[in-house]
């Protein structure tokens, strides 16, 4: 079955992960990466990096067995125990708006975790539905290869000339065309070579030329 692709915010989402271990604290460090700020565990015993993030106020440890009562109010729920029968009754006790991934059963998942390159606010999302994580992870380190480091500034570059554009006094037609130049490779290149005082010279004169 296809799933829908998008990108969620996570601030002020009630986040249960069920599971101590390493496959756990690979899922709590990615939801905290994702500004996730209600994180809750439970699980008998965590790894020492889940335990610094208690410390730190970023999530919130119950030191016990998993109870049904724990999915309640969650809106997001991941099963990562090694135990597939508590992974089975994590599942059985979710509701069905409830969004939940148990690790070692893509059936049973309403949403799956893509593999990911990131290069500040431009993130890429590779899936296989959950069901050849290998592939995902091979193709994303191609990625990684082609969209090198320097698409992070290129990024905020691009985002900050927009801002800029949607405010000139323009015609959408016009706006579009001065927004679709600066996409040209010259641009990304004077970003990659640290040429930014030549990249942004450029930009402003191809504005002041549109404006005039």
């Amino acid at each position: 079955m296809p799933y829908y692709p998008m990108m969620v915010q996570l601030r002020q989402k009630h986040c249960l992960v069920v599971g101590g271990g390493q496959i756990a604290e690979r899922k709590i460090g990615s939801l905290i990466a994702a500004g996730a700020d209600d994180v809750r565990v439970v699980s008998p015993s965590v790894t020492d990096m889940i335990i610094a993030w208690e410390r730190s106020g970023q999530v919130m440890i119950h030191h016990r067995p998993f109870e049904p009562a724990d999915v309640q109010a969650a809106v997001i729920v991941i099963a990562a125990t090694n135990d597939s029968a508590v992974n089975h009754a994590v599942y059985n006790a979710c509701l069905p708006h409830q969004w939940i991934n148990i690790v070692d059963r893509p059936d049973l998942c309403s949403f799956t975790v893509p593999s990911l390159v990131e290069r500040g606010d431009l993130q890429i999302a590779i899936s296989t539905g959950g069901h050849n994580p290998g592939l995902a992870k091979k193709l994303r380190r191609q990625l990684e290869q082609w969209i090198g480091p320097e698409y992070e500034a290129y990024t905020l570059f691009l985002g900050e000339m927009r801002r800029q554009v949607r405010a000139l006094d323009l015609h959408e037609k016009d706006k579009r065309a001065i927004l679709s130049e600066l996409l040209d490779d010259r641009f990304l290149h004077w970003t990659k070579t640290g040429e930014t005082r030549r990249r942004d010279l450029e930009a402003e004169l191809l504005l002041t030329k549109r404006k005039s």
